[in-house]
Parts: C-alpha cells; structure tokens; sequence
C-alpha cells in the first residue's frame, strides 16, 4: 500500500503546477491526470462534473485532500464497498 500512495503523491505532484500553483491542480491539469492515469474510469467521468464534486471552495482548482476524495471514491466503487 506505501506504494501505492507513493505513486498517487508522485503523479499529483508531476501535473500539478504547470499552470499555476504547485500544489493544486487546474481543470487542464486535472482533465491530463484523469485521461493519462485513470484512463479506465475516465471512459465514463465528465471532467467537469468531477470538477464540480470535488472542488469544495469553488476556487476552479483541486488541492490534494480534494483530489484524495476521487481516490477514495474510485476505490470505494472497486472494492464494491459503496
């Protein structure tokens, strides 16, 4: 499991920045993520939908504990816990 956290910190950290803040995500950041890392789920996920659920302060930007909910979520529906 450490590796898998590892993996989800690292990718969060290689998209996020390139727009803006180093610690946030974009839209474009997010939508890159998503379509490149989570490219099975993304098959039926509006990005901005996405966008809407998890950007809690509705600052157009996802931080990392807002993210972490679509991590949460994601897994939740995998293991067939929901």
């Amino acid at each position: 499991m450490e590796a898998a956290i590892c993996t989800i910190v690292t990718q969060f950290k290689a998209h996020a920045g390139k727009d803006g803040s180093s610690s946030t995500l974009s839209k474009d950041e997010f939508q890159t993520l998503v379509t490149s890392e989570l490219s099975n789920y993304a098959k039926n996920m509006s990005v901005d939908q996405l966008m809407g659920e998890l950007d809690e302060n509705n600052d157009g930007e996802l931080t990392f504990s807002e993210f972490w909910k679509l991590i949460g979520t994601l897994a939740s529906k995998q293991g067939e816990f929901l």
